[in-house]
């Protein structure tokens, strides 16, 4: 019997902190950085789930998800959901 290797990519998150004094981007559930602006954290989570081809999520100020963008395999249509 063959065995497979199975690789598990975890999305990339942009979310606010815990008392909304910032923004922070999480892999794998930790923290990757932490940055002032949103905008910020987005470009660095863009360039990690550029960089590792997986799904970079960004949350609301309210903690619910605002977009999805895809850096995958998934397709070779760029995703352009906003």
């Amino acid at each position: 019997m063959k065995r497979r290797h199975c690789i598990v990519h975890h999305d990339i998150h942009v979310s606010p902190t815990a008392l909304e004094l910032g923004w922070k981007v999480t892999r794998h559930g930790r923290v990757v950085s932490r940055h002032r602006t949103q905008r910020n954290a987005i470009r660095a989570g863009r360039r990690l789930a550029r960089r590792v081809r997986v799904e970079l999520i960004t949350h609301g100020v309210d903690g619910r998800f605002r977009s999805k963008d895809t850096y995958g395999h998934e397709s070779e249509v760029r995703d352009t959901e906003h």
